[in-house]
């Protein structure tokens, strides 16, 4: 299925404005702006590619806005949407999320599934403690 193409050119426009704002810091306004987006998508949200990484850039901006607890519920959220479970950005920051929130079981799971997709590069810019935890079962 595909979105109409002005409620597309609406969503990746706000879309936009959002990692604008990431960029600057400023991560409830983005937040704001990917809700926004999110909020045009029709139902069910979960069958529509654009929610993917919708859900998966709110969680980032919780994620960097270190509210790991909310960052996980959004990236579960963009892993039951298209293209979600093999996305290696958002294996990546629920097994960040996770390890965050002391679930440190899950949280391989997740990292090794970013690992199993990227390898090693996709770490190359993360904290060394989310590969440590990884790196006996490699």
């Amino acid at each position: 299925m595909e979105l109409d193409n002005k409620i597309y050119e609406k969503i990746e426009g706000l879309s936009d404005e959002g990692n604008e704002l990431i960029d600057d810091d400023r991560y409830d306004e983005a937040i704001n702006k990917f809700n926004a987006a999110l909020d045009l998508i029709p139902q069910p949200k979960h069958d529509w590619e654009a929610s993917t990484w919708l859900y998966a850039s709110i969680g980032d901006a919780y994620y960097l806005k270190e509210d790991y607890k909310k960052a996980k519920e959004y990236f579960y959220n963009a892993m039951n949407c298209p293209d979600g479970v093999d996305n290696p950005f958002i294996l990546l920051r629920l097994g960040e999320s996770l390890f965050e929130c002391e679930g440190f079981e899950k949280a391989k799971e997740y990292l090794l599934r970013a690992f199993m997709l990227e390898g090693y590069k996709i770490f190359r810019d993360e904290d060394k403690k989310y590969f440590n935890l990884i790196k006996g079962l490699i």
